[in-house]
C-alpha cells in the first residue's frame, strides 16, 4: 500500500531572492528542498508564520555595527505564540552596482535599504560626495530599482553576487565601513516544545519592569548573576502605553533546561509578572558557556536533594 508523501515544509524570507536573508535560511538544513517564500517585510513574514501559512520564518535580529532590529524585536514582544527555534550569522559585505555602461562619475542618485546605505555612506561620502540616497526595501530590490524608470537610480548597494540575478556591473567592491560586520538572523515558528541542549545554546526573554523604582534593573539582573548567568545581549524597547516604561530585550547564554538557566527564569518570573520566553536554540557560533562549579547542573541539583533531606528529617541539616 502507498503512503502520500509528507506535503513539503514552507520558510518565510524577506526578498527577493539574493538577500542576506535567503542566505541565512540556505544555512538552515531542514530547509533544503522545500518551498522558500520571499515576501516584502518582516511583518508579513511573521504574520504567515501565524496565520499557519508558512511553518518559519527567518528575519534579522541583531547587527553588530547597528544594534539591534528594533521592528523585529517589538514584533516578537508583542506578537503572541511565537518561538525562535534556531540563529544563523551572514557576514555582512556590500558592491556598488549599476547598469552597464555607467561610470562611478556618473553617480547621483544610489538605492540602499537604509541599514546598508548606514554602513557605506563613508565610502559614498569620499567617492560621489554630492550623491542623494533613494530608499530601498531590500539590498536586492536596490539593484532592481536601477531597472525601474520611474526611480531615476544612478547605482544601488547590494550583496555580492548580485550580478547573477541582475544584469548589473560592478563599480566598486568592499564599500561597507567595517569590514567584519555580522547580521544575526533568527528562524522563527510558533510556539513548539523545546528542544535539548547541545552544550552551546542561548534563550531570548522579554521581560518588563514590575514597577517604576530605583534599582528595579539592577534587582532584575541580579537574577542571573547569581546563578552565574550570562548575558550575551540586554537591550529596551518602548512598551509604548506612556513616557518612561520599558521592556528588556535579553539574551542569555545557556539553555532553559540547564539547571542554572531554569533557577533564574523561576526567580525572573516572580520578580515580573510579565515575561515571555522567546525560546532556547543552539547558538550560532557555537561557543559553549564557561561556567563555575558552583553553578553547574550537578550543584544545583544537590541543593536541592539536600533541601528535601532537610524537609524529610533524613537529613541534619549539614550539607
Amino acid at each position: 500500500m502507498s503512503h502520500a508523501s509528507a506535503a513539503p515544509r514552507r520558510y518565510s524570507y524577506l526578498g527577493p531572492a539574493g538577500t542576506f536573508t535567503e542566505a541565512a535560511l540556505r544555512q538552515v538544513p531542514e530547509a533544503e528542498g522545500q518551498v522558500w517564500n520571499p515576501v516584502d517585510n518582516l511583518g508579513e513574514a511573521l504574520n504567515d508564520v501565524v496565520t499557519g501559512a508558512s511553518d518559519a520564518a527567518m528575519i534579522a535580529i541583531e547587527n553588530s555595527i547597528d544594534g539591534g532590529v528594533t521592528v523585529a524585536q517589538d514584533a516578537l514582544a508583542t506578537i503572541p505564540g511565537l518561538r525562535i527555534i534556531g540563529e544563523y550569522l551572514v557576514p555582512v559585505r556590500f558592491v556598488l552596482v549599476a547598469r552597464p555602461g555607467t561610470a562611478l562619475s556618473d553617480v547621483s542618485v544610489v538605492a540602499g535599504h537604509p541599514v546598508a546605505y548606514g554602513q557605506c555612506r563613508a565610502w559614498l561620502d569620499g567617492a560621489a560626495p554630492t550623491h542623494r540616497h533613494l530608499v530601498a526595501t531590500s539590498n536586492v530590490q536596490a539593484a532592481a530599482d536601477l531597472f525601474d524608470p520611474t526611480k531615476g537610480v544612478d547605482a544601488a548597494i547590494a550583496p555580492p553576487g548580485i550580478e547573477a540575478h541582475y544584469d548589473v556591473e560592478v563599480l566598486a567592491e568592499g564599500i561597507a565601513e567595517n569590514p567584519d560586520a555580522v547580521t544575526r538572523f533568527v528562524l522563527v515558528s510558533r510556539s513548539v516544545p523545546v528542544g535539548e541542549p547541545t552544550g552551546a545554546d542561548k534563550t531570548s526573554l522579554m521581560v518588563e519592569l514590575p514597577e517604576d523604582r530605583p534599582g528595579a534593573l539592577l534587582d532584575l539582573l541580579e537574577q542571573f548573576a547569581a546563578r552565574g548567568v550570562n548575558l550575551t545581549l540586554l537591550a529596551s524597547r518602548p512598551i509604548g502605553d506612556r513616557m518612561g516604561r520599558y521592556r528588556f530585550v535579553i539574551d542569555a547564554e545557556g539553555h532553559v533546561k540547564d539547571e542554572r538557566v531554569a533557577d533564574a527564569l523561576l526567580g525572573v518570573k516572580r520578580f515580573s509578572p510579565k515575561v515571555s520566553f522567546l525560546g532556547s536554540y543552539p547558538r550560532a557560533d557555537r561557543v559553549a558557556a564557561t561556567i563555575r562549579d558552583l553553578h553547574d547542573d550537578d550543584t544545583f541539583r544537590d541543593a536541592r536533594d539536600w533541601l528535601r533531606g532537610v524537609i524529610e528529617g533524613t537529613r541534619d541539616g549539614e550539607a
